[in-house]
């Protein structure tokens, strides 16, 4: 029996979509962490490579279990794939260990040129806690000197803003969020996208804050519930527009459109929060079987 014959390459390469590498932790439910990251970035066009940070025991109602991965591994994770393949952007979320934070920052460091998403994942939805006073600190001193943009929800933009104050012998907790969006920036974030789900406010209403004060606010409709992920979309999302060349305002804003949709089109799998649907779009579209 003959050997079939060798594949020959293609003549013409299909072009490489925009490569964005995401740190986070895993979350079997899919609705926020990796597994979010993975499926915002496709969703947008982009190839996502995925590092392991932690592995979670949890549900949609909340997270009953942390357990951080080595921080040699995530470096060494991180080093394999950036060795192989270029990346346009990275996104960073949650962590697990002081040891894990040094880790990104030092493999991050390396490539000053990509732009750097960081959601400061401080707590779950439901209020488990996910990083204490000594990971805030290394986020603050190691990361955002780093960071591109910076998302922190109101909750946890204080919470940020006051550990800097405290750290710079200033103890003043700053509940005003311009001035903890100045504070961040002070600290080295270059923009700080500042959220206000967790307001008193008929309205969502977003600031994107850089160098020179407020760059854009956005106003969105307040959905009812609560979601599982919402902060890891948004998060993603910025990293997809700015990964295929979008300047920061315009991708905030997209960012923040396609979230919005996302958390519209959201569903309740289980007894917990609603998980946002990333792939809204395609559900959207009238397919009939034929035409597959």
């Amino acid at each position: 029996m003959n050997a079939a014959p060798a594949a020959k390459p293609p003549l013409f390469a299909p072009p490489t979509p925009p490569i964005v590498l995401t740190f986070a932790a895993a979350d079997p439910t899919c609705g926020a962490g990796l597994q979010a990251d993975i499926l915002t970035l496709a969703s947008l066009g982009c190839h996502p490579l995925a590092v392991v940070t932690a592995i979670t025991v949890q549900d949609t109602a909340g997270v009953e279990g942390v357990l951080p991965i080595d921080a040699e591994w995530v470096s060494d994770q991180a080093r394999a794939l950036l060795e192989d393949m270029p990346v346009a952007a990275f996104k960073l979320g949650m962590m697990g260990s002081v040891e894990v934070i040094a880790a990104i920052a030092e493999v991050i460091s390396d490539y000053p040129d990509t732009p750097v998403i960081l959601d400061p994942v401080l707590a779950s939805g439901r209020g488990d806690q996910f990083a204490d006073e000594e990971m805030i600190e290394a986020m603050i001193g190691l990361l955002l000197p780093q960071t591109t943009v910076l998302t922190p929800n109101s909750l946890e933009a204080r919470r940020l803003a006051q550990q800097i104050g405290e750290a710079g012998g200033d103890g003043r907790a700053g509940s005003d969020l311009a001035g903890c969006a100045h504070r961040l920036i002070k600290a080295g974030c270059e923009y700080v996208l500042l959220t206000g789900t967790h307001e008193a406010s008929p309205q969502v209403i977003n600031t994107l804050y850089g160098s020179h004060g407020t760059v854009r606010t956005d106003r969105w409709d307040r959905l009812p519930g609560s979601y599982h992920g919402s902060g890891c979309t948004l998060a993603s999302a910025i990293a997809a527009h700015v990964a295929g060349g979008v300047d920061i305002g315009d991708a905030v804003m997209a960012a923040q459109s396609y979230t919005w949709h996302t958390l519209e089109a959201g569903f309740r799998p289980g007894m917990g929060q609603f998980i946002p649907d990333r792939l809204f779009w395609s559900r959207a579209a009238d397919i009939e079987v034929d035409d597959v």
